[in-house]
């Protein structure tokens, strides 16, 4: 042991990233990989959108910002959450940040403390559980069930509130089961909210990509919520802006300003280019959002019937672009399926382990190719299984 590391501080622990490192040292050493594992978007940023960040370069937008954005910025910001989502926020209570991934982590430095326990959607996005550890919180997660097409079950919520509890961390649509939480259900966390007074994280960042007949809703539209939720949303799956780093929080006033120092200190602002582009992507066109997810639609609607014909089940993905795939008939567990799918077919998929899921039946499917690969991913996949019968 290092003195460096006999001398780490006991909020950062060691995390098993190992099976990651193996399937991509795996892909390394392959030629025709389908990835159909990660969660970046394979369309390109939109044009226009690029070309308003060439044009903040050379309009010399080479400085720093306001920890908390550009005005322009947050005003479009709240103006396209009261247009699309019916909700009420102004200018003064949006905070952007360098990616949806930031702003997890700011909301859990402003509102968690050591020893509260935060309620997570299960399975999860391993980011929250990170995010509370480090603020000395305790991660509990909420499973959530494929017989329910994976949304959530409110009286699993309640059976974990304990007098502990500060917060719960609503992800709908949710990665990564592509489960939304229906309006009645999103009602009732609600009221649960409100009877043992909690602190809400409603993490929309793929409430644009909804299918019908699907409904969203955001939970800080209805009475009493607002005051009690933090609402997180992004740039990089709407819009195919991974890399340009642009998330943001909505939260009352009073809570932003006590945010702005924190959230200074973290990385005194988001990118300035970053942030020209992200005005022009909601101000600008929204076709190529449109096309984008028709694709994505089209490619949903052809790997459900695939899947089926393979054997197959998985939760009813309402959003976002991931199945959640029970492969238990298949009769090995996701890592070990994972790893021999890559090394004998060249298909790439991340078992549900990875995401918190302490079941070894599943997998996530990411539909982020085009439609052939995807075509060709799954009439590998069909093989292989096919091969163990």
């Amino acid at each position: 042991m290092s003195l460096l590391t006999s001398r780490l501080a006991p909020r950062i622990v060691e995390e098993d990233g190992a099976f990651r490192t193996r399937m991509l040292d795996i892909a390394a050493g392959l030629t025709d990989v389908i990835a159909l594992g990660r969660g970046d978007p394979d369309f390109h940023t939109p044009a226009h959108i690029v070309e308003a960040a060439k044009a903040a370069l050379d309009a010399n937008h080479h400085h720093y910002t306001g920890p908390t954005g550009i005005p322009a910025l947050r005003e479009a910001i709240a103006d396209n959450l009261g247009a699309r989502y019916g909700l009420d926020y102004g200018a003064d209570e949006i905070v952007v940040t360098a990616g949806a991934q930031e702003g997890i982590m700011l909301t859990m430095l402003g509102l968690c403390s050591p020893g509260d326990e935060v309620l997570i959607t299960s399975p999860r996005f391993t980011t929250y559980d990170t995010a509370v550890g480090l603020c000395g919180g305790t991660p509990i997660p909420v499973p959530t069930f494929e017989r329910d097409d994976f949304a959530l079950d409110v009286a699993e919520i309640e059976k974990r509130i304990t007098s502990h509890t500060r917060m719960f961390v609503l992800v709908s649509p949710n990665n990564p089961t592509g489960a939304v939480t229906p309006p009645e259900a999103i009602q009732a966390i609600a009221e649960l909210a409100i009877e043992h007074d909690l602190i809400i994280v409603a993490d929309e960042i793929y409430g644009r990509m909804i299918y019908a007949p699907n409904e969203h809703l955001s939970i800080a539209t209805l009475p009493g919520l607002r005051e009690r939720t933090v609402t997180l949303n992004g740039f990089s799956k709407t819009y195919s802006m991974t890399g340009w780093r642009v998330g943001y929080l909505a939260a009352p006033e009073e809570l932003v300003s006590m945010l702005t120092e924190p959230r200074h200190t973290l990385s005194i602002n988001t990118c300035t280019i970053s942030q020209h582009a992200a005005l022009a992507a909601l101000t600008g066109p929204q076709e190529p959002v449109d096309a984008m997810i028709e694709e994505y639609a089209e490619r949903r609607a052809w790997l459900m019937p695939a899947l089926n014909e393979a054997g197959f089940s998985y939760g009813h993905p309402g959003g976002a672009f991931y199945i959640y795939t029970n492969i238990s008939s298949s009769g090995l567990p996701s890592p070990l399926f994972c790893e021999r799918l890559l090394q004998e077919t060249g298909v790439m998929l991340f078992p549900g382990t990875m995401f918190g899921d302490t079941s070894t039946d599943y997998i996530r499917i990411s539909y982020l190719q085009p439609l052939p690969l995807i075509q060709e991913a799954m009439e590998r996949i069909a093989s292989f299984t096919r091969s163990m019968t």
